[in-house]
């Protein structure tokens, strides 16, 4: 069996007491690191007016990743297309395809602004899941050039496309023919819906099997406990985001901070640590292992984040070292 591929979804966080560019030049170095360890893709992610996050334009960081690596993959995770015409978002992957061929994935997810005032500045207060459908064909119009509108500039290949999908997601993507990536309590739950995905795929020219990537916090550090306390800063800021409405820069937290904080946000830390997988080397391997093999996964994207930024070095390093077991899905890219 050849071992399940993992690659790495970079957010760009934030820090309190940096400039928020500084995490822009940090997910670029991050890239060429990771593309130095092996991993298979790099993607980075779509996030409006959120102080914690600094990649609001993907395609335009993507295309600051690929200038500075030669080899590894990179992708959105994804652009949200609530957000954009099509049309704009076929132009896009194909100029950044043209610039790097053969490099490029287009992730495409359907979440709309994280509150109010940025739903409203984004133009988009509502969308519905026809909605989503219909803007995705048209996507995959363009890019498969069947379109009335041609998509340019005409490129030799097709940008490969993946579907940030849950629940109704996945039932979209085998209708299109589409791999999926699938995070969150999705994982860890009943998986009715994956399995309904897969029986209901319909072969694409792109994509003639059904492919599922699975998505989650990660974190490898010398000790179990080492590795939970370094996720604690991300665990945190999404805590205090369901009470505040505000995801913010990450901060440093310890252990033992935690008794400062309120029953809710220490129920609501615990929980998104339930969905993490973090110890030792040893020990993630063996848990990633057994959500492979749960879900039929053809990759692992690990969405590791911490304060530190030496210890996220540390562990993309520990992380790349895993050899997963598993029969990978042949294909595209």
């Amino acid at each position: 069996m050849a071992p399940v591929p993992i690659s790495l979804l970079d957010r760009s966080r934030t820090r309190v007491g940096e400039q928020p560019e500084v995490s822009l030049r940090a997910s670029v170095a991050r890239a060429r690191a990771a593309e130095a360890l092996g991993y298979r893709r790099f993607w980075v992610a779509e996030h409006h007016g959120v102080p914690g996050i600094a990649s609001g334009a993907p395609t335009v960081l993507m295309a600051g990743v690929a200038a500075a690596t030669s080899t590894i993959r990179v992708g959105s995770g994804g652009v949200m297309l609530p957000n954009h015409q099509p049309l704009v978002v076929a132009e896009q992957a194909r100029t950044l395809d043209a610039l790097f061929p053969g490099r490029i994935d287009l992730g495409i997810g359907r979440s709309l602004g994280f509150i109010k005032p940025v739903r409203e500045s984004l133009r988009v207060t509502e969308y519905t899941p026809e909605q989503f459908e219909g803007d995705l064909t048209e996507v995959l119009a363009h890019l498969t050039g069947t379109a009335p509108v041609p998509a340019v500039p005409e490129v030799t290949g097709q940008v490969p496309v993946h579907l940030l999908a849950t629940g109704a997601g996945l039932a979209v993507a085998a209708r299109h023919g589409l791999p999926v990536v699938l995070g969150g309590p999705a994982l860890h739950g009943d998986l009715t819906a994956l399995e309904a995905y897969r029986q209901d795929y319909r072969p694409s020219e792109q994509w003639p099997h059904p492919r599922v990537t699975i998505s989650l916090d990660v974190m490898v550090a010398d000790t179990a406990e080492r590795a939970r306390e370094l996720l604690l800063p991300e665990a945190v800021a999404m805590a205090e985001s369901r009470t505040t409405g505000v995801f913010g820069p990450l901060r440093q937290v310890r252990t033992d901070d935690l008794d400062g904080f309120s029953d809710k946000v220490r129920s609501a830390v615990d929980r998104q640590l339930q969905h993490a997988m973090y110890g030792t080397a040893d020990q993630v391997r063996e848990q990633l292992a057994a959500l492979v093999q749960r879900t039929g996964a053809a990759e692992v994207l690990a969405s590791t984040s911490t304060y530190h930024r030496e210890a996220l070095t540390a562990a993309d390093a520990a992380l790349a070292s895993l050899a997963l077991p598993g029969r990978p899905v042949t294909g595209a890219p």
